[in-house]
């Protein structure tokens, strides 16, 4: 019991990560010691179907319950108070680079996987950059069969960069112009079960289950691509991760709010790198993935 706690519990970080922009739930899984084992689950789920399925779903519920319940949370913390909320990511993301930094410890660095490094570094960086001038997204979007299919594509293009540690999902969907309206939806479906307002359910409904669709097709593709990578390249593959996981922080501060950042602000947000940086401590050692 305690073990599947602490799994519902990761799912809900994973979730949280993959709301936000800049923050990806693959670094999380990376940072939390649990990639290699979700990874391996997605990609043998039809020939170790049981085990598979009963290491996935209190991860999946977990992060099911983490996005419904505080998308609106999230927003409202970036909105209002964007270092403190940004900060506590950091943290939890720099508390959990131990599982990381194991896979390339004592294993022989070179040049390919220091390219890998600085690339991907790089390019977390400039789309940190691009996060933060980014143009308003449409926060609502009229149904339709042309739209129905742009979100099974869109489902499979956010989940491959939901499970790449350091590319944020959500920051994809923002430059693609269609974030606010998945949030959007989200938020309007939680809202209609929370009241049993059925009604509601609907239009959000029409929106998220294509989208779901392409999740489910995206995870199952980029898991086989990362699992064959890690096989055949290991290192540069996990040099490469960290390279995405380490700018990732970067990123977040480049698209922090800093106006009206006073000591006051500062302190807090040290606090919550700390709660943050205890929290992945806890979620690591707490029990075995």
């Amino acid at each position: 019991m305690k073990n599947l706690i602490n799994q519902f519990l990761r799912g809900i970080v994973i979730g949280l990560a993959n709301i936000i922009p800049g923050v990806s739930g693959g670094t999380m899984m990376v940072s939390m010691g649990i990639y290699d084992t979700l990874i391996h689950c997605i990609t043998h789920l039809f020939k170790e179907f049981k085990k598979s399925i009963m290491t996935l779903l209190p991860y999946a519920v977990g992060m099911l319950a983490g996005i419904l319940a505080f998308a609106s949370v999230i927003h409202w913390g970036l909105e209002n108070h964007p270092l403190p909320t940004n900060t506590l990511f950091i943290g939890l993301i720099l508390g959990g680079l131990g599982p990381l930094l194991k896979k390339i410890e004592k294993k022989k660095i070179n040049a390919a996987a220091v390219i890998a490094f600085a690339l991907l570094f790089a390019l977390i960086i400039w789309m940190g950059f691009q996060n933060r001038d980014s143009i308003e997204n449409a926060e609502s979007i009229e149904m339709n069969a042309l739209q129905m299919v742009m979100m099974v594509a869109l489902g499979v293009i956010a989940s491959g960069t939901m499970i790449i540690p350091g590319v944020s999902g959500s920051l994809v969907l923002m430059l693609l112009g269609y974030y606010k309206a998945v949030t959007g939806a989200l938020k309007t479906l939680a809202s209609g079960l929370v009241h049993l307002d059925f009604s509601a359910m609907g239009q959000p409904l029409l929106m998220l289950l294509p989208f779901l669709v392409g999740i489910v097709l995206g995870i199952f593709g980029v898991a086989k691509l990362i699992e064959w990578l890690t096989a055949k390249y290991p290192t540069v593959t996990y040099c490469g991760v960290l390279g995405l996981v380490v700018a990732s922080p970067v990123s977040l501060l480049i698209q922090t709010d800093m106006s009206g950042v006073n000591a006051v602000t500062i302190l807090i947000s040290l606090a919550t790198l700390a709660v943050g940086f205890a929290s992945a401590y806890f979620l690591d050692n707490g029990s075995k993935a």
